[in-house]
């Protein structure tokens, strides 16, 4: 790396996580700095900027560095003017459970901007994990049966709270979520394009393994999903007034803890357009039902 960048790359924990310093993500980006910040992605899968004062347009045009945009989301309404800005909105629901974006779909984003607009004085925090240190920690036998395994990815089904508890608006708001139904196979076990690492690829929308039963499939999930969940491999980010979080969506998952009461908390998100999962024989993942080609482009 040329003296030019002078970009600084601080850990923030051994397995995921860094803050960045030394580019001013508030201008436009030369290549060799979107190189820079690409390479500490790769290494990183998470990265921290402060200092930010972006507006939406700001927000996409940083994103935009990366590749062409989605649109908000596939069902959920994107901030009024803004298509490619999803509001992550405390008053529109908390998504308080673990998951990679939108991996319902058949090329999921690659990558996704957060942006502080309302901080709470307390809790809010973003959980983001690394599931390439989860496929790391996977004893031998277990990572052997990964491998193997492909699993069907739906929106369409209860991820946050039973029917019982749901109020009419929050029912409305899983109507529209749910508004077109996707199912589509990713292998549990992704390859990144870029890297070459395999990370565990299986978050809440990761509902059935194919072949098995419902209840069989949840048992397996589970215990790979414990190994996302283990505390050394997670990045706990909190936040605070202008600031702009970056992360890999080939390769973490991420959790909203709704530990902040009745405090406001917004959110907004940008996310770029992904390429198809492969998995570790360079199969591709596959689509059973829904059409995203409304939200997104896919990455070559």
């Amino acid at each position: 790396m040329s003296s030019e960048t002078e970009i600084e790359i601080q850990k923030v924990t051994a397995h995921i996580g860094a803050r960045v310093s030394g580019v001013d993500i508030n201008k436009p980006l030369d290549d060799e700095q979107v190189a820079a910040v690409r390479e500490a992605l790769n290494v990183h899968k998470a990265l921290v900027f402060d200092d930010v004062h972006l507006d939406d347009e700001g927000q996409e045009a940083f994103a935009r560095h990366f590749g062409d945009l989605t649109t908000a989301h596939p069902t959920v309404p994107a901030v009024d003017g803004a298509p490619n800005v999803l509001p992550v909105d405390s008053e529109r629901g908390r998504a308080n459970h673990w998951h990679t974006d939108v991996t319902f779909v058949l090329n999921p984003p690659q990558a996704s901007t957060l942006r502080s607009i309302t901080v709470p004085p307390y809790g809010g925090e973003t959980l983001i994990a690394s599931s390439a240190a989860a496929y790391r920690d996977l004893p031998e036998p277990l990572r052997a049966l990964a491998d193997t395994l492909w699993a069907e990815h739906t929106n369409d089904y209860d991820y946050a709270v039973p029917d019982e508890e749901i109020d009419d608006e929050q029912a409305a708001q899983r109507a529209q979520f749910t508004s077109i139904k996707f199912r589509t196979v990713h292998p549990v076990v992704r390859v990144h394009p870029l890297t070459g690492e395999r990370g565990l690829f299986i978050g809440g929308f990761a509902q059935r393994i194919v072949g098995l039963s419902t209840g069989e499939s949840r048992k397996i999930l589970d215990i790979l999903q414990a190994y996302v969940t283990r505390p050394e491999n997670i990045l706990r980010h909190r936040w605070s007034p202008n600031q702009l979080v970056l992360f890999d969506n080939r390769i973490t998952q991420h959790y909203a803890i709704d530990n902040y009461d009745s405090q406001p908390r917004r959110l907004n998100r940008v996310t770029v357009a992904g390429d198809i999962p492969t998995g570790i024989e360079g199969k591709e993942s596959y689509s059973i039902e829904g059409d995203a080609s409304h939200y997104t482009s896919v990455a070559e």
